[in-house]
């Protein structure tokens, strides 16, 4: 791999032959869906918007459906043990299921993929109900990760047939989300470019950014990751893998407690980081740790910026630039008690990269905090 993340300007194919029209939803498995439910509504700030459940005919499990802005949660969990809902949780704690994504036409996005190597999962099925019908068709990915494809424009329900509408939600408190900017898989030793592969020959992607452990890497641990973009880039897939270190990696720790390749983070895009971010804090969310001296040589590092650095400060938050803007982030710890899934928020003003000037910090935020669970 390169030493320097770039930006590829890899010739994209004239035709896509699987356009998405961007992320639909995430559907989480989790051991108790009406408790999660809660805390993703207090917390983040998600809105109630639709359920499922033996009250509206199923039996085997409930979902929750979350959203703010054009993020959307579905939070689903099994009603008996003897389920593949049960196993997932059993093995992986609470994670990322279903990454769904929104296309014009399932059964295509089905074939197209199927055909190129991809393992199905569900072959292409019309589910209808008087507000109209939905196709959905989903194939694997890594670990126990899979992604629905899903055609709703023939659709004008709550969400999806056999979910109920959800019509006040007096919990949500809402923080400014607007949409998920990109997801993070890792995957095992030695295999990030298997996966590069597979979303390059399998669903058309291209290679948008890639980072070396010379780039990610501190005193202790490194990684290695890859950054793949749909055709018209509504979609990115960073894929990290561990790389070698003098101690255990955020990379390794996750694939030990979540028993292999998964979903690691969710970026949540906001028009104001500072608001997001506070609104956060004071509703119960639990943000990684940066040191004083970060800010001191901000300035220096990124320029000028709009935001009062000692407000960045007091909030944590991390900045860097390249050559078409800056972006502030900053991210939650797990949230969850396996050291697994958490959250990126996300300011973009005119840079399109991932932070590469933070990864230093960051790593070392995290870095601290394996040290307090004893995993570093």
């Amino acid at each position: 791999m390169a030493t320097h993340a770039t930006v590829q300007n890899t010739q994209l194919p004239t035709t896509d032959f699987l356009p998405l029209k961007g992320t639909d939803h995430v559907e989480f498995y989790v051991g108790n869906a009406r408790q999660s439910a809660y805390f993703y509504r207090a917390a983040l700030g998600m809105t109630l918007v639709a359920y499922a459940g033996p009250e509206t005919g199923l039996r085997d499990r409930a979902s929750y459906v979350l959203q703010q802005g054009k993020v959307r949660f579905v939070l689903t969990t099994a009603l008996r043990a003897d389920s593949a809902i049960a196993r997932h949780v059993h093995t992986h704690g609470d994670g990322v299921h279903a990454i769904a994504l929104w296309v014009d036409d399932a059964r295509q996005a089905w074939i197209e993929t199927t055909s190129r190597g991809a393992r199905s999962v569900q072959e292409p099925t019309e589910f209808s109900d008087e507000h109209g019908s939905v196709t959905t068709s989903s194939i694997a990915v890594y670990g126990d990760t899979i992604h629905t494809f899903v055609d709703r424009s023939h659709y004008n329900g709550p969400f999806f047939p056999g979910y109920r509408p959800v019509e006040q939600d007096i919990v949500a408190r809402p923080v400014g989300l607007l949409h998920i900017d990109h997801m993070v898989g890792n995957v095992g030793w030695h295999s990030m470019n298997e996966w590069v592969d597979f979303y390059s020959r399998v669903m058309g992607f291209s290679l948008y950014q890639h980072f070396d452990d010379n780039d990610i890497s501190t005193e202790y641990s490194a990684l290695m990751s890859k950054v793949m973009a749909n055709g018209n880039g509504y979609v990115k897939f960073p894929i990290n893998e561990p790389a070698e270190g003098r101690r255990k990696s955020q990379i390794e720790e996750y694939l030990d407690f979540y028993q292999g390749p998964g979903v690691q983070h969710i970026a949540l895009a906001t028009a104001d980081i500072l608001s997001t971010v506070s609104k956060m804090q004071q509703q119960g969310v639990d943000f990684l740790t940066i040191p004083h001296a970060y800010y001191t040589e901000l300035q220096n590092r990124v320029g000028r910026i709009d935001e009062p650095i000692e407000e960045l400060e007091r909030l944590g938050i991390l900045v860097d630039r390249d050559n078409e803007g800056y972006m502030l982030q900053i991210f939650t710890r797990p949230v969850e008690d396996r050291p697994t899934v958490f959250f990126e928020i996300i300011q973009r003003k005119g840079s399109r990269s991932f932070g590469k000037g933070n990864f230093k910090a960051l790593f070392e935020a995290i870095e601290r905090e394996q040290a307090l669970r004893g995993n570093l």
